[in-house]
């Protein structure tokens, strides 16, 4: 038996009349930018996915009223994926899902929204991948060089498409882009890295997804394997993984090396490779909370820098950085407790990171676990033995994270393995008292009892609200 091999498009081809099947709307906005886009450039559109649209929502209103869009939902037609001339699958779907197989078997090429972004877009690229950090960094250089005065949009993983306006950019223009593991293994058909690109850290994830850990790092270091000389890579001195990569553009490093580019020391950055070199306080930005962020700010500010930034425009970027939604996002204060949704920690790093962050005379009460990922939950354990008064597991997970937090030496957090969010919620904030902080930040994937993180995130905050307005 001859086994097909996926060929992806190189090139964008004529839109008009063509017919494309988009695999995934999805709703973080790369599925509907790519409908978008190609409704109004005269294809003739397919969109399939397996969620319903109920599940969907109003993405589906809004795409279906394009001309020449036709919605299959709930369900994959086969002849959507043989009888077309082009796929542009979502970067979560797995290679190995048997409707992609279909299509590639027919011969019909492949490609994603990014993919079509990157082949469009004439601008200078910023990129931005890690296993954490990559939002609040992608954010920050963008704050930065609005600062600086520079043209830069900001779009890819951090859920805003580009690819509608892609005609409105410019080569002169600055674009800021947050990158997955699944979007860069897609580039890589491209052979393409941005000029400047910034790696925040590297841990295990996405082992559900990527074959291995090496399959994982591989598709990461798509970030810069196509560098040339004059580009520059702004890699984590403090990660061993990271600072070992290799890079063919100049190496700069952020961290709390002496010879870091940018030099984390409490709560205060040193930025160096100025014509004045100058520190940035921290102690007064209540939306950067934490020694993670600290390392987001210091990436930022090096590549701010080598885009053409300041020293002044890197303090005004700062100043105007606002915490993102689901990210160590404050809801507020009730009754005494500090509520906080962090419901974007999907890797045990990123929760225990966020654990680092409350200040140490604050109680904690946690709400953590959920999807299953398949990745090591012991760093998390421990750090839950040593900061948390209580404990909330949720999802696939919860058997785990209590099994490793009970092995554990010396007391144990309470702990109890909730039937749902709202048990949760409910018994959370019984375990609490005032002057606690009762956050969510999961450490796992949402997608056993969420849509998604967003999903997860928007339902603690209403927990949060309507328990504050209760008589």
């Amino acid at each position: 038996m001859t086994i097909c091999r996926p060929v992806w498009l190189a090139a964008p081809p004529d839109w008009r009349g063509l017919r494309v099947t988009v695999m995934g709307l999805g709703n973080f906005g790369g599925g509907e930018g790519a409908v978008r886009f190609l409704a109004d450039h005269g294809a003739s559109v397919t969109v399939t996915d397996l969620k319903s649209a109920a599940t969907l929502g109003t993405v589906v209103e809004r795409v279906s009223a394009l001309p020449g869009v036709e919605l299959h939902l709930g369900r994959h037609d086969p002849a959507d994926f043989r009888d077309t001339n082009l796929l542009v699958v979502n970067p979560a779907v797995p290679r190995d899902n048997p409707f992609l197989r279909l299509a590639i078997d027919a011969g019909v090429p492949l490609t994603t929204e990014m993919n079509l972004f990157w082949m469009l877009n004439p601008s200078r690229i910023i990129g931005v991948t890690g296993s954490n950090g990559k939002s609040t960094t992608t954010t920050l250089i963008h704050t930065m060089l609005q600062a600086a005065n520079l043209p830069v949009r900001i779009g890819g993983n951090i859920g805003r498409s580009l690819l509608p306006e892609v005609e409105n950019i410019a080569a002169a223009h600055w674009t800021v882009l947050e990158l997955s593991s699944f979007q860069l293994a897609d580039l890589d058909h491209l052979q393409c890295s941005p000029e400047i690109a910034v790696v925040t850290n590297f841990a295990p994830n996405h082992q559900g997804h990527h074959a291995s850990l090496d399959e994982y790092r591989t598709a990461k270091q798509t970030i810069l394997r196509w560098q040339r000389p004059g580009n520059v890579a702004i890699l984590n001195g403090d990660d061993p993984d990271v600072a070992a990569w290799s890079v063919a553009a100049e190496r700069r490093t952020f961290g709390t090396s002496a010879t870091s580019d940018a030099r984390v020391l409490g709560e205060t950055i040193a930025l160096r490779k100025l014509a004045d070199p100058c520190e940035l306080s921290l102690a007064a930005s209540p939306s950067l909370p934490g020694r993670h962020n600290r390392l987001n700010v210091a990436a930022a500010a090096v590549a701010a820098l080598a885009a053409g930034g300041d020293g002044n425009a890197i303090r005004a970027g700062i100043a105007a950085f606002r915490s993102l939604p689901h990210r160590l996002e404050f809801i507020g204060e009730h009754r005494g407790r500090r509520f906080y949704n962090d419901s974007k920690s999907t890797t045990p790093e990123a929760a225990i990171a966020a654990l680092d962050a409350v200040p140490p005379t604050s109680r904690v009460v946690l709400l953590a676990g959920g999807a299953d990922k398949h990745v090591d939950l012991s760093g998390l354990a421990a750090a839950i033995r040593a900061r948390v008064h209580a404990v909330a597991l949720m999802g696939e997970t919860a058997a785990d994270l209590d099994r490793l937090i009970g092995a554990g030496q010396g007391s144990t957090p309470a702990t109890h393995r909730a039937a749902s969010l709202r048990d949760a919620f409910d018994w959370s904030v019984a375990q609490s008292a005032a002057g606690d902080v009762v956050l969510l930040s999961p450490g796992c994937a949402s997608v056993d009892w969420f849509s998604h993180y967003e999903d997860r995130g928007r339902q603690f905050a209403q927990l949060a609200h309507d328990w504050a307005h209760q008589p």
